[in-house]
């Protein structure tokens, strides 16, 4: 929001899986493309958080199943890649490019799946307001959200909306 940096003094910014977090992504932006040269790069990639794109979307759907929705961050919007591209022309980019990347992850099985998928602090906290029956609920519907290949393991794939810009000059 208020980077330590003269101006120009950089070749390239990067935002890395962060932009849905921060309170004002168009003032984010702004302060990358103020602390960028011209001619040099803003650029971001992040998780597609409303549309299934986020690596825990099987937990995150069997949330919502349970009426319990998970926590969204402060800018959710922001990782859409409309909203990207408003914020990159907002701030007066040029040369903007954009794609969406999918990526896939590999657990051994669903204990593997289960203990990595609720690491994050705001789902372990939501977790932790549950009763026994409630976390068995939701893994029951948590194991229906995936796909359990012929040895055991369960791959899920992610997506993320990448953009870069120039600033002029």
């Amino acid at each position: 929001m208020a980077l330590p940096f003269p101006e120009d003094r950089f070749d390239v910014a990067v935002m890395a899986l962060v932009v849905f977090f921060v309170p004002d992504p168009a003032k984010g932006v702004a302060e990358m493309a103020r602390v960028v040269r011209p001619g040099g790069l803003v650029a971001s990639y992040t998780w597609v958080i409303l549309h299934g794109g986020f690596p825990n979307e099987p937990l995150m759907a069997a949330m919502r199943e349970t009426g319990r929705p998970p926590p969204l961050p402060p800018s959710a919007t922001a990782s859409e890649m409309g909203a990207l591209e408003t914020l990159w022309k907002g701030v007066g980019l040029s040369e903007i490019e954009s794609k969406e990347i999918t990526v896939w992850r590999t657990f051994r099985d669903f204990d593997d799946f289960w203990s990595t998928s609720t690491l994050g602090t705001n789902v372990r906290a939501m977790i932790a307001g549950m009763s026994a029956r409630e976390i068995e609920d939701l893994q029951l519907r948590a194991r229906r959200q995936v796909t359990v290949g012929s040895t055991g393991t369960i791959t899920c794939s992610a997506r993320a909306n990448a953009i870069k810009g120039r600033v002029p000059g």
